[in-house]
């Protein structure tokens, strides 16, 4: 069973950057989620931790960065020109095999945190 653990969520106003942390051990396909408030969760940054490919959904493409630590235990998002849209839960997910899925497809993954909640004030 992997335990993944999110943090760094919080209020800020729109503009604003935050950066979440993931804690947990490293898997092949990890991915952050984001979930606004009454609605599904969807997928908006996943890395492939071995050839460093990163897929963005359109929404935050520009805006966040998906990253591994160096010491590769952390999975980091930073968010940058937030906006009070990108309000909602925020989740890590992680899996070794996708299957079909594409890599913002949260059916390919297998372990999920708990979530951190992020307010971005307008």
């Amino acid at each position: 069973q992997v335990h993944l653990v999110e943090s760094g969520g919080g209020s800020v106003e729109a503009g604003g950057s935050l950066r979440l942390s993931c804690a947990g051990p490293r898997s092949t396909f990890m991915a952050w989620y984001h979930q606004a408030p009454g609605q599904v969760r969807e997928g908006i940054a996943a890395l492939h931790t071995v050839e460093g490919t990163t897929t963005y959904h359109a929404s935050v493409n520009g805006r966040f960065t998906i990253s591994l630590s160096p010491e590769r235990n952390t999975l980091f998002l930073q968010m940058n020109s937030l906006k009070p849209e990108d309000s909602g839960m925020y989740y890590c997910a992680s899996s070794d095999y996708l299957g079909t899925a594409g890599p913002l497809n949260q059916r390919g993954y297998d372990y999920w945190g708990q979530g951190t909640q992020v307010i971005v004030a307008s």
